[in-house]
């Protein structure tokens, strides 16, 4: 909340007396003062105030509570987050418990003890402030679809937002990323999100010979070669209803590139021998790891199909480009191994070292490996760097500086939370410990960060 550019608590209180005992009580908030309904929601539409103090009594008919009703009703109809001290009187204590199963924050009673009111209306702002950043924090974290996918990096998560929003669509996604990205935990991310009824349905291009590889994509019938002793779907035919994940598109081979551009445009399949078109309706999902503007200069991919690909393309950052992802990975791979060899296997500080330094040009799926052979390896409970294998690599390209204050402030901030959370595998009493910061402090850069506590 920006205290400069808006109000943070309209007061609407008929009684002008009253109304600037108020204000003066609050002088340590920002405020601005209605004395009627619609006043109040000319200001509150105008500033959209999170905390409101008002009475039931309002003209024009100040001896009744009908218009502080519909006030509080619309209020809340503008912004249900919206917290409403009721000021009442005691004959209108029913009238203010009413308020309060209406929606009403709170109620206090008049006269008004000054202290009490400030402390509730700095209680009410603080939940309002919460209130939003959780809200926030759930619009950043990844879904259910995407809970196997580890990460606090803003890259990433931006990523898992990408994949939220065109999974409910249509359209055909391409993946781009180096090896070991996580490009079919993504692809299936986008098969859960989407709902569909069918399966998800993966396919190597690259690892089956071009001579089988078109059987495998579209099926054939009996017959249709030595050795086809019966009718076989393809992996197109078999994720009818769901996604077809083509994982190394790149490596399609030329005539195949143009029987799977015709199935793009009129989703119907022939399987080989046949020559009944077979409707399907599939999510296409593509990935490769190659540059497909290159290949295509090259005459080895068609533009034609890359266009039919490419409706929607999402670039999956390198791991050594996802700050703090590492050691986060790292500590939840030792945990999975660990669970399977020994529960109480832990990295030493010169291991958690050299994961943070090395540049990993296998990605995800490298690191995966390496921790799996250091907790087979490991002697103790310890897991150390010889254990891991690794040669410090401090190779990996520094980010791009910025001159702005505000900017180099909070990246260095975010970078120093991610990293110590990290280090500490989650644990905020060690990470606080690490950054020389209380608790309370760490949770407040974490809420202004926007960093999540949990994967």
């Amino acid at each position: 909340m920006n205290a400069s550019k808006r109000p943070q608590v309209l007061i609407v209180e008929d009684d002008l007396a009253l109304q600037k005992q108020i204000k003066w009580s609050l002088d340590r908030f920002d405020s601005v003062t209605a004395h009627d309904r619609d006043t109040a929601l000319a200001h509150f539409r105008r500033a959209a105030a999170p905390v409101v103090t008002m009475d039931l009594g309002l003209p024009p008919d100040a001896d009744s509570v009908s218009e502080g009703f519909a006030l509080l009703e619309a209020l809340l109809a503008l912004d249900p987050a919206v917290k409403v001290i009721v000021l009442s009187g005691q004959s209108d204590r029913s009238n203010a418990c009413r308020a309060v199963e209406l929606g009403a924050y709170d109620f206090l009673a008049k006269p008004l003890e000054a202290d009490l009111l400030n402390m509730t209306v700095e209680r009410a702002l603080r939940v309002y402030e919460l209130q939003a950043e959780n809200a926030r924090l759930r619009e950043l974290a990844p879904s259910e679809a995407l809970a196997g996918l580890i990460t606090r990096d803003e890259a990433m998560l931006k990523v898992c937002r990408t994949i939220e929003k065109v999974a409910r669509s249509s359209a055909t996604v391409m993946l781009l990323g180096e090896s070991g990205t996580g490009k079919e935990v993504l692809a299936q991310g986008v098969h859960l999100a989407s709902r569909r009824s069918g399966k998800f349905v993966a396919i190597n291009c690259a690892a089956i010979p071009d001579a089988l590889l078109e059987s495998e994509l579209f099926g054939y019938e009996k017959g249709a070669f030595t050795g086809a002793a019966k009718t076989t779907p393809g992996r197109i035919e078999t994720a009818n209803g769901g996604t077809l994940f083509l994982d190394e598109i790149g490596d399609l081979p030329g005539p195949l590139q143009a029987k799977l551009l015709r199935f793009l445009q009129e989703r119907k399949i022939e399987r080989l021998g046949g020559r009944q078109e077979i409707a399907v309706d599939v999510r296409v999902v593509c990935a490769t790891h190659q540059d497909l503007a290159a290949l295509i200069k090259e005459a080895r991919f068609r533009e034609d199909l890359y266009y039919r690909l490419a409706e929607i393309v999402v670039t999956i950052p390198p791991l050594r480009e996802r700050r703090g992802d590492a050691l986060l990975l790292a500590h939840a791979f030792l945990k999975r191994s660990a669970d399977e060899q020994r529960s109480s296997l832990r990295f030493s500080e010169d291991a958690l070292a050299a994961i943070e330094r090395h540049a990993w040009p296998g990605n995800v799926r490298q690191l995966l490996n390496v921790v799996k052979r250091a907790a087979i390896m490991a002697d103790g409970s310890r897991v150390g760097r010889d254990d891991l294998g690794l040669a410090t690599d401090d190779s990996a390209p520094a980010a791009a500086e910025s001159f702005d204050l505000r900017t180099v402030r909070d990246a260095a901030e975010r970078a120093a939370v991610v990293r110590a959370l990290a280090h500490a595998n989650g644990n905020i009493a060690k990470a606080s410990e690490l950054l020389g910061v209380s608790r309370p402090t760490l949770y407040d850069l974490m809420n202004r960060l926007s960093i999540r506590t949990s994967s």
